[in-house]
Formats: C-alpha cells, sequence, structure tokens
C-alpha cells in the first residue's frame, strides 16, 4: 500500500480524505497535524499522525511518503503563509523526496484572481501555488472545485479544464476526487475544474484523461 500524507487532515475536506483513504484497499493515509493535541482523533481511528506546521520546517513530515494530497488552508487567515508559501514549502519538500504525485486542491477561479474582489488574495495565493507545483517537475493533479458545501455527497461531477459556469460541489465529493486522483492512472499532470452534475466521479475521471 502507498502511503499517503494528507496536509490539511483536520479540515472538513481533509478529514473525509483520512476516511476515505483508510477504507482503501491501495492507500495509507498518515494525517498531518500541527499539534499533539490534534493526534487523538486519529488515534482513535487507527490512522497514523505526523506533526508539522506549514509556517515552519517540514521536511520530516515526507518521510517515507509516497504520495501526498495538500487539502490544507487558513480558512483567509494566513492566505500568504500557509495557502500559498506553506503549500510552496511542502511541493519543495516533496522534490527532495521524489514523491510519485502530488495531488493540490485549489479552487474555481484561481486561474483568474484579479475577477474576485472579495476572494482576489486567497486566489491569488492558490494561484501561485498552482503555478509552483506545475514547475516543479512533480507528478501532479490540481483539483479545482467550485463553492464547497456540507451537502450529503452525490457520487456524480461535472468536470473539465476550464467549466464556463459558476456553481458548487458536496465536500464528499470533492474529498472522493481526491482520493481517486491518486492513482496513477488517472489525470497526469492536469488542473482541472469540477461541480456537482450527472456524472459518476471515476468515469468524469477517466473521460477527462481521454
Amino acid at each position: 500500500m502507498e502511503k499517503v500524507l494528507v496536509v490539511g487532515a483536520t479540515g472538513t475536506t481533509g478529514n473525509k480524505v483520512v476516511n476515505l483513504l483508510k477504507s482503501s484497499q491501495y492507500f495509507e493515509p498518515i494525517a498531518m497535524v500541527r499539534k499533539e493535541s490534534q493526534t487523538v482523533q486519529f488515534a482513535a481511528r487507527n490512522v497514523k499522525t505526523v506533526i508539522g506546521d506549514l509556517e515552519e520546517d517540514i521536511a520530516h513530515t515526507v518521510e517515507n511518503i509516497d504520495k501526498i494530497i495538500f487539502a490544507a488552508g487558513s480558512g483567509g487567515k494566513k492566505v500568504k503563509e500557509v495557502d500559498q508559501e506553506g503549500a510552496k514549502k511542502m511541493i519543495d519538500a516533496a522534490k527532495n523526496k521524489a514523491i510519485k504525485k502530488f495531488v493540490m486542491l485549489s479552487s474555481m477561479g484561481a486561474d483568474k484572481p484579479e475577477k474576485s474582489e472579495e476572494l482576489q488574495e486567497y486566489l491569488k495565493a492558490k494561484h501561485k501555488a498552482d503555478e509552483y507545483l506545475k514547475s516543479s517537475n512533480l507528478p501532479y493533479a490540481i483539483v479545482r472545485p467550485g463553492s464547497l458545501t456540507n451537502e450529503k455527497g452525490e457520487g456524480k461531477i461535472v468536470i473539465g479544464k476550464s467549466l464556463q459556469e459558476q456553481g458548487s460541489i458536496s465536500r464528499d465529493d470533492v474529498a472522493q476526487v481526491l482520493a481517486r486522483t491518486l492513482h496513477d492512472d488517472t489525470v497526469h499532470n492536469e488542473t482541472f475544474e469540477i461541480l456537482s452534475g450527472e456524472v459518476l466521479i471515476g468515469k468524469a475521471l477517466d473521460t477527462f484523461e481521454k
């Protein structure tokens, strides 16, 4: 089984990713947490943890790791330090260990941050992190969902390099997409947008590749 570092494991979406990987026959999740007290919730589920803060040195967090899902976010409080520089720091650490795939949770609008007024700073940070990943020579996938909801997942999406519509998608479905994108034969070195839709997630990802 491949060991997957889930960065942002204590966040709502990251936590869902950990649960999905825990029940996978292909991947073992390693939850990255910022403090010792956060390890308890994962220990209760028999999930291994590593302590690391994106604002500090995190080189140790990628030891014996095969792949990474970056689902961390500052919640708008420290977008430059966490969403941008923290992501870049993790990409550098991944390069040093020749990580097999880096899956980045980004956001719709990160390709044109100047078009958003209230989210401009956040989208600029995501844009810079995404571009840094693209130029890193790491195998990657950049997932850009619409606005996230806490509704129950439908397991169906619409996918495209650039969807010409606004919309939302449940965190359940985003987590499913992130987990499936870890596979080597799924979405290689691509950036794509997702919203709630009518096509099963697995099929949508397969057809996107073709």
